[in-house]
């Protein structure tokens, strides 16, 4: 791992920006070791420097946890395959004409989480070996590769999921292994995302402990204190020792 800048925030935090062979990413590490580690990433490749990832990172390293995202094959600035491309226009052209998208975002979505995942599980490895990072790990954000992540690394130990953005029919049958502890967030509103869809997704959920949090408004409306909830969800689950 090859660091490439490092800043002192004023809460304390320190925040680098590393590479890892051609996976650019972003740590930010609490003053106090040794810290969890929570792994963020946003729905459906959007870039890791996206503000809204990047303030709830912030508040979960200001409350003691390392948290590091990565911009993973096929996500952020990393180049995307000429399918992903023919996908991406197709899509567009879809929702111009009102057409059903639903098999266009399988041939977007479903390799875009293959691809990401060993870029992910590549990451776990090298930060794991940093001092003042340790277990257990926990997960926030991108549902479709959270699922994907969590079925396939014993290591994710618990997990907070954005119900917004498409999830693969693979994920969906994914979903019934998953026995990690689940936080669920979802946009009453959001309207590219069927709630019933959301709705189904939870119920499928293998974990016998998840949570479900359901708010009114759109997309891009999550009100903050859910991520204040979800540091309380990580302190279950990630240091329970810690918990009062």
């Amino acid at each position: 791992m090859h660091v490439t800048s490092e800043q002192r925030l004023a809460d304390g935090v320190i925040e680098r920006e590393f590479t890892l062979g051609e996976i650019p990413g972003t740590l930010w590490t609490p003053g106090s070791a040794p810290a969890p580690l929570i792994l963020m990433a946003h729905n459906n490749g959007l870039p890791k420097s996206d503000p809204r990832l990047v303030a709830r990172a912030r508040y979960h390293a200001a409350c003691g946890y390392a948290v590091a995202t990565v911009d993973a094959a096929g996500c952020g600035d990393r180049p995307r395959s000429a399918a992903a491309e023919q996908a991406r226009a197709d899509l567009r052209r879809a929702m111009r004409a009102g057409e059903p998208v639903d098999e266009i975002f399988e041939s977007l979505v479903g390799p875009m989480v293959e691809a990401a995942v060993p870029d992910w599980r590549t990451t776990l490895d090298a930060l794991l070996a940093l001092p003042g990072i340790g277990g257990p790990v926990g997960y926030s954000g991108w549902t479709a590769l959270g699922i994907r992540l969590a079925a396939a690394d014993p290591r994710i130990a618990a997990a907070g999921f954005f119900a917004g953005g498409y999830v693969p029919r693979a994920q969906r049958e994914e979903a019934r292994r998953l026995t990690v502890p689940l936080l669920f967030l979802l946009q009453w509103d959001d309207g590219g995302n069927p709630r019933q869809r959301a709705l189904d997704l939870f119920d499928a959920f293998g974990s016998k402990e998840k949570t479900l949090h359901a708010n009114l408004g759109g997309h891009v409306g999550t009100p903050w204190f859910e991520v204040e909830d979800g540091a309380r969800f990580y302190d279950r689950h990630l240091r329970p020792a810690d918990a009062g």
